[in-house]
């Protein structure tokens, strides 16, 4: 057994599974991605990471009565973010925001989890193939995914209490599968976070033009060469240490940090156009 100790659903004790894929080279990468990708670089408040919301939405299911399979889904789905999460999608110029699931198989077949799923009676098929609609849905629907990151993205941003957020949990059921709310009052709340979650975090000018900086120097570096595509399946640290041994690459991320080109970007209006986002949670 492992004990995950977590903001948000406390402590919890996870079956041999999870301690075995929690100590796998593929997942503790993601505790050196930024959930927020290049944001840290102007608001380091704002530097949780993947693994913390993997982890996040493996015990939401968890406590919303998921099957084992359907927590080891969500422990991994996020397996395959780029370092700097989003900014690989800026990068390779991906509107649908989604090139870590067009890449998520090749990444999890190539890692250690096959193996550890054996061990257990699992297959990586059962991952790469299964449905779980408790895990994924398309926009505006709750799921366990955007319930966690709008939670716990909206926490660390200083947008909602942490009291708040565990108090809503109480307030989610399953029905038929799909998640729902059971107060009309805190269903119009979570809308209403996620709202204000996209205003002032993942559309607010400041942190579109951190990511969108972020993503011309590493396109820029990749075309010359400088950098190679496997580097950005490296964690953060790497890839952001590879950048600045290049000396343009040291100048260019001392510009980020200290706003350089911030006016410039603002008269010209945001390049990176970000995929629009409204949440409607269904109501029990």
């Amino acid at each position: 057994m492992i004990q995950i100790n977590d903001i948000l659903y406390g402590n919890v004790e996870l079956p041999d599974i999870f301690k075995d894929l929690l100590q796998t080279k593929a997942l503790k990468r993601l505790a050196g991605i930024h959930q927020s990708g290049a944001i840290f670089l102007v608001n380091p408040d704002l530097s949780h990471s993947r693994l913390e919301h993997a982890i996040g939405v493996t015990l939401l299911i968890r406590l919303l009565g998921g099957t084992e399979l359907e927590q080891i889904a969500g422990l991994l789905h996020d397996l395959s973010h780029t370092a700097f999460s989003h900014v690989g999608d800026y990068v390779f110029e991906n509107k649908e925001e989604n090139y870590h699931e067009q890449v998520f198989a090749d990444v999890l077949i190539h890692s250690e989890i096959p193996g550890i799923l054996a061990k257990y009676g699992y297959h990586p098929d059962q991952i790469i193939e299964g449905d779980f609609a408790i895990l994924e849905q398309p926009l505006p629907a709750l799921c366990a995914d955007r319930l966690d990151y709008t939670l716990r993205d909206a926490v660390h941003a200083g947008l909602i209490s942490r009291q708040a957020a565990k108090s809503f949990l109480q307030y989610l059921n399953l029905n038929e599968g799909h998640m729902v709310v059971t107060d009309e009052a805190q269903s119009l709340w979570i809308n209403e976070v996620f709202k204000q979650l996209n205003l002032e975090v993942f559309n607010l000018p400041l942190y579109v033009y951190a990511n969108q900086q972020m993503a011309i120097l590493i396109r820029d570096f990749l075309t010359s060469g400088f950098l190679k595509k496997e580097d950005l399946f490296k964690d953060d640290t790497f890839l952001l240490n590879k950048i600045r041994s290049n000396s343009l690459g040291y100048e260019a991320v001392k510009a980020i940090k200290l706003h350089k080109g911030y006016t410039e970007f603002l008269k010209k209006g945001a390049a990176i156009q970000i995929k629009p986002r409204e949440l409607k949670a269904l109501l029990l």
